[in-house]
């Protein structure tokens, strides 16, 4: 049986101040035993990991990050390495989360293209990420998802297929079973709209059959795929007992503790 994953995303939210307090009411509200139930991860911003690395130590909640480069060092201002990452206690990263690629939902504020150009993540930028995460050690979340546009034109299969295909190129067999994918419609992230459960199971099994495809049935199966898009604690339990769901990628439930304990719960 896969292990479900709930990793709450807390974008770029979270001073210092709030970011231990966030902890706090988690660690009160979760109790998680080491070999059962569902794998629980928070990823904060980069400022606040050291901290909170630090709070959650020798608790069950896993720390993550929440975007990487895929070089170790050098000229890059502004990056962070997976051996940062590491070295701050880190045991996952999200790859090619929507919002850096420049894809946004609906309820996003008006960017211009200009403005959507500074967000420059591709499917190949994702594919030399994702590798340097997997051969760092790092649990790679990798995420995938059509817009708005792309759903009423029926290409959801295709685009979410096509990302898959091109981030996972050159990913050898042997290392494919470390990562875990997110299905996250980009119209469903931030906007208070969600994916029907029916729905967001069906994709999930696209996401899974291309996986097969790739690297055959066994890791397939082993495959853990989650969904992502204004996940909360009244929708979680539909979503998260559909056959191809093996957990969640939160976003703004993540920040509150009891919704997010609530949402644990839940798987």
């Amino acid at each position: 049986m896969r292990r479900s994953i709930i990793a709450g995303n807390w974008k770029m939210n979270g001073m210092l101040a709030e970011a231990r307090a966030l902890v706090g009411g988690l660690l009160e509200q979760l109790d998680l035993a080491a070999d059962s139930g569902p794998e629980v991860v928070v990823c904060p911003p980069f400022t606040a990991l050291s901290t909170v690395g630090e709070l959650l130590r020798g608790s069950q909640i896993r720390l993550g990050g929440q975007d990487v480069f895929w070089k170790e060092r050098g000229a890059y201002t502004g990056q962070i390495s997976p051996q940062m990452l590491t070295e701050l206690g880190c045991t996952h990263v999200i790859v090619g989360h929507s919002e850096p690629r420049g894809r946004f939902g609906v309820a996003e504020p008006d960017f211009d293209q200009e403005i959507l150009d500074y967000f420059g993540d591709s499917d190949v930028s994702v594919n030399r990420k994702l590798l340097a995460v997997v051969a760092s050690g790092l649990t790679p979340i990798l995420c995938v998802g059509e817009t708005l546009a792309e759903r009423q034109s029926n290409d959801t299969d295709a685009v979410v297929s096509g990302q898959l295909l091109r981030c996972l190129q050159d990913l050898s067999p042997e290392r494919a079973h470390r990562i875990a994918v997110a299905y996250e419609p980009v119209w469903a992230i931030g906007t208070g709209e969600t994916c029907a459960a029916k729905e967001a199971d069906r994709v999930c099994g696209v996401i899974r059959d291309t996986v097969r495809r790739l690297f055959g049935g066994h890791t397939a199966d082993a495959l853990r795929v989650l969904y992502g898009g204004s996940v909360k604690p009244d929708n979680a339990a539909d979503l998260l007992g559909r056959p191809n769901i093996d957990g969640a990628l939160v976003g703004g439930a993540s920040l509150k503790a009891v919704d997010f304990a609530e949402i644990v719960a839940a798987a």
